[in-house]
């Protein structure tokens, strides 16, 4: 429409999906050939929607990063080096964490071996399990931390505060006005993990089902972001979750 060309080398393609056949697509007088991964916004998209290569590489930045603080822990004050913690190593795991948490299980452990790593080198705890020293750091899985952050998005939908394109994900159902039916959002009819059981869409609704009364019906969402990180379930529907 406004008379611009495409710049081929800043061309990709992607094809999520079942195919037969290598795919391409004309830009101008170039051919872009399809690929199976492509990095976007800092995020690797994979063909296959899995963020395996994502979170991998994900966990290699925080691991150097782990062993350069490793060698300030011996030097630093505790307070000092729990605060480098949550900034350097923590934080690795905060970008577009709703985009990649439904990883598998093998991925997921490798997070939480660097994160059991980290409170380790902190506390200088060579003895307690995973567990207990995340009650010792009275904190959380980064997987729960994720739970909790698609919780905070479900309540901003339900209270009109969120951005066009995550409504659209997550459309209210016409029922939810009436209070003696549960289902707040609607839910799309699937059974299996290719057709979507372990997306935002259908994971969503029912994070937001296992939330407490009470913190649903928090006045404001900074009041709700204080009580979410207090929850925590063991009822979550998603893979990772269930035994």
């Amino acid at each position: 429409n406004n008379y611009m060309n495409l710049n081929r080398s800043k061309c990709h393609f992607v094809v999520s999906g079942h195919k037969f056949e290598h795919l391409w697509v004309n830009v101008g007088d170039s051919r872009v050939w399809e690929s199976n991964s492509k990095k976007l916004l800092g995020v690797q998209i994979e063909s296959d929607l899995s963020f395996d290569k994502h979170v991998t590489e994900i966990c290699k930045r925080a691991s150097r990063k782990l062993s350069a603080l490793t060698r300030l822990a011996a030097i630093l004050p505790f307070h000092r080096t729990r605060a480098l913690m949550k900034s350097f190593f923590e934080s690795q795991f905060s970008y577009c964490p709703l985009i990649w948490m439904f990883i598998n299980r093998g991925t997921n452990r490798k997070i939480n071996r660097l994160h059991e790593r980290s409170l380790r080198i902190l506390y200088k705890d060579d003895i307690s399990t995973f567990e207990e020293l995340l009650l010792k750091d009275n904190s959380v899985t980064v997987h729960t931390r994720n739970i909790q952050l698609l919780a905070t998005e479900m309540y901003k939908v339900k209270n009109n505060i969120s951005p066009d394109y995550i409504r659209e994900i997550f459309p209210i159902s016409n029922s939810a006005y009436n209070t003696r039916v549960p289902n707040t959002f609607k839910r799309p009819s699937v059974k299996t993990v290719a057709w979507g059981t372990e997306t935002l869409r259908n994971l969503g609704p029912k994070i937001w089902d296992l939330l407490p009364s009470d913190i649903k019906k928090s006045p404001s969402l900074d009041s709700f972001k204080i009580k979410i990180k207090q929850w925590k379930t063991d009822k979550c529907p998603c893979r990772l979750c269930k035994k």
